[in-house]
């Protein structure tokens, strides 16, 4: 009797991968052709199962539901732990498979590994149009490893960028209905913006906008046609940068001081070790907020500008910025600059509600805060 079990065990489990190996070859060919945000034509899985991922780890999560991260096995670790430190740690607490994940490096620091990356056996990587074109050449490493590449982009700041990089997360994961309603949540939002602005009668205000990632001893980059730049100019500001420097980069004391802007916006973030940046995030009080704010209007010269004046000096979260969720920084922003066309707006509950809805982790903390 024993040797017929062995026979039939052997038999039982060449059975087996046999059958194995054919859902597998089937699941190969269920393939789907997309359009990425460069134009390129890439054929890929229709449900992935073995994701790289670049960049816009949130989005994925929003897109793709609760087990977004059970079908990523790479990730470029630095550009989340690195440049978003709180928030990774909310979601590897709720999340700790994140923390196993292959590191394939960081491509904006040059230790991005595409041996590493390609090691990790994904059937897809999903990579941010910047990691794309800085990679440059060596992005043909995926093409001879039979991994297709697809590029995304939140980082333009378009609704089409916006719109288009969550239909194709959402055809790659196979899950193009949630991935439908976010994107029309999204255009919807905007539009809504663009309306009410266009609508309002109040007069257009200057603003300034400074990161506050060195504290108010120095003064640190602004913006001029991206970034927060490209906020102010959607919700109907006037950016005292612009025409002054290129993308982003400082402006003079006496520039800004000249200008007289109606509005200061100092966004922060959960920056680790610098202990006179403005901290924002998850976990951040705004009292702190408040507190690290509170020296940029003790600048010379900053008590008798308007917005000083005025009570107008603001601080946004800065990792919020180029996601699917920056609608509600835009109507925060939107809203200290036209009140009454904003007053049913609560940008700050839309934010909350986002998470709640969308996403594994409570939106707590400090995001959208007035210096009182």
């Amino acid at each position: 009797m024993f040797p017929k079990v062995q026979s039939a065990i052997r038999v039982s489990a060449a059975l087996a991968l046999s059958v194995f190996a054919f859902v597998a070859a089937a699941n190969a060919h269920d393939t789907v052709e997309v359009t990425d945000v460069l134009d390129r034509k890439v054929t890929v899985p229709h449900g992935a199962e073995r994701v790289l991922l670049g960049f816009y780890f949130e989005d994925f999560y929003a897109i793709v539901g609760p087990d977004a991260y059970d079908k990523v096995v790479a990730i470029s670790r630095d550009t989340w732990e690195g440049w978003r430190n709180t928030q990774w740690h909310r979601y590897v607490k709720v999340n700790p498979h994140l923390e196993t994940l292959v590191d394939v490096g960081d491509v904006d620091a040059g230790s991005f590994n595409i041996e590493a990356a390609i090691a990790a056996r994904p059937d897809v990587a999903i990579l941010a149009a910047w990691q794309f074109r800085g990679l440059g050449e060596a992005v043909g490493k995926f093409d001879a490893a039979g991994i297709p590449v697809v590029v995304v982009d939140y980082n333009a700041q378009t609704v089409e960028k916006h719109v288009a990089s969550t239909h194709l997360i959402g055809k790659i994961m196979a899950v193009e209905d949630r991935a439908a309603t976010l994107a029309s949540e999204y255009e919807a939002a905007v539009a809504d913006v663009v309306a009410r602005v266009a609508g309002s009668s109040t007069s257009t205000k200057k603003v300034y906008v400074e990161l506050g990632n060195k504290g108010a001893e120095e003064y640190g980059n602004s913006y001029s046609g991206t970034m927060w730049a490209g906020v102010i100019g959607l919700a109907g500001g006037e950016n005292i940068a612009e025409g002054q420097i290129e993308n982003w980069g400082p402006l003079s004391p006496e520039y800004v001081i000249a200008s007289t802007p109606d509005v200061i916006l100092i966004p922060g973030s959960g920056w680790v070790g610098r202990d006179k940046a403005v901290l924002l995030g998850f976990g951040i009080d705004m009292s702190v907020t408040r507190d690290r704010l509170r020296p940029y209007i003790g600048r010379p010269g900053w008590s008798a500008l308007p917005a000083v004046q005025n009570g107008e000096v603001h601080s946004v979260y800065h990792g919020g910025a180029r996601t699917l969720y920056d609608y509600t920084f835009l109507q925060y922003i939107a809203k200290i600059l036209h009140p009454e066309a904003f007053a049913d707006v609560d940008p700050l509950e839309n934010h909350r509600r986002f998470y709640r809805t969308y996403l594994p982790i409570e939106a707590e903390g400090s995001f959208m805060v007035k210096l009182d």
